[in-house]
């Protein structure tokens, strides 16, 4: 699997939804994602077709085909791609907040016994490292204003 990093661009919103579903059910049909999509967006099936074009472009999906259906599995892996749009996102934000937020989607999101052991071990692990206070790096010089 290739990084997205290395891709010509991101991920649409629209894009992603497509990507979703690729990701749970592929190797996957286009009349499938076809079918999938429509259950839950009023999307026409050339809008779909287009989006899965641009997403073979940027070159996240292969393609091949079957009789007259076109099969995509994706070229890059779940975890990472979202690992690396939830980082672009962090790294816009000042690192004294960083740990609040953090904090915030941990409550707010739907997470597995398993993966909250590891976020424990990895938490265990940090403690040993971490300062007492992050500092801000909103403005170069001036660390203690935020």
């Amino acid at each position: 699997m290739v990084k997205l990093q290395e891709k010509e661009s991101t991920i649409s919103d629209s894009e992603w939804e497509i990507m979703r579903i690729i990701w749970t059910i592929e190797p996957v049909s286009s009349t499938k994602i076809i079918q999938e999509l429509q259950a839950k967006k009023d999307w026409s099936e050339s809008t779909i077709k287009t989006l899965l074009r641009r997403l073979v472009n940027k070159n996240l999906l292969s393609t091949t085909k079957e009789g007259r259906h076109f099969v995509y599995s994706a070229k890059v892996n779940q975890t990472q791609v979202m690992t690396e749009a939830a980082q672009e996102l962090l790294d816009r934000m000042c690192n004294m907040h960083k740990g609040e937020v953090i904090l915030q989607l941990l409550a707010d999101s739907p997470i597995s016994k398993s993966d909250l052991a590891k976020m424990k071990q990895v938490i265990n692990q940090k403690e040993k490292t971490a300062p007492e206070m992050v500092p801000c790096n909103c403005l170069p010089g001036k660390e203690h204003l935020c």
